[in-house]
């Protein structure tokens, strides 16, 4: 499972002109779900993510995680994160879940989460989704479990 990860000031997911997802300051999460990946993995991506040290301290220094700033977290899935693109000018999408098995896990990550974290919001997966953010840093972070 991978999670590109940006420090936002607030990002907003639309679907067909409706605002489906929302969150101010946080964690804008674009998540990705390979073959391989299970819920053991999505329980652990969910950890790391809500404790990733990505927020300024006192010193500046990045030592705050997302529980400790108690910001929103924006989750939505997107499958060329799982994408290989070492060889030529076309991405392959081999390793990707396919897209039911992957709804099932995705809806699985989002229930973890918000179990885990009371300030979730998601996309709609499998969906055109145009996704607005103010990246803060900028501060992006790439996680694989």
């Amino acid at each position: 499972m991978l999670a590109l990860l940006q420090r936002v000031k607030y990002a907003e997911v639309k679907v067909e002109d409706r605002i489906v997802g929302r969150g101010d300051e946080g964690l804008l999460a674009f998540v990705g779900i390979e073959t391989d990946d299970t819920e053991a993995k999505a329980r652990r991506l969910v950890e790391r993510i809500l404790n990733y040290r990505m927020f300024p301290d006192e010193n500046d220094h990045l030592n705050l995680s997302l529980r400790q700033l108690e910001g929103d977290l924006v989750l939505v899935s997107q499958f060329t994160l799982a994408a290989d693109t070492s060889r030529g000018n076309r991405a392959s999408f081999d390793s990707a879940m396919n897209p039911d098995d992957a709804q099932v896990l995705f809806s699985r990550f989002v229930e973890i989460a918000k179990a885990a974290y009371p300030k979730v919001a998601t996309g709609e997966f499998g969906a055109d989704m145009k996704v607005s953010l103010l990246n803060d840093g900028p501060v992006t972070f790439l996680l694989k479990i």
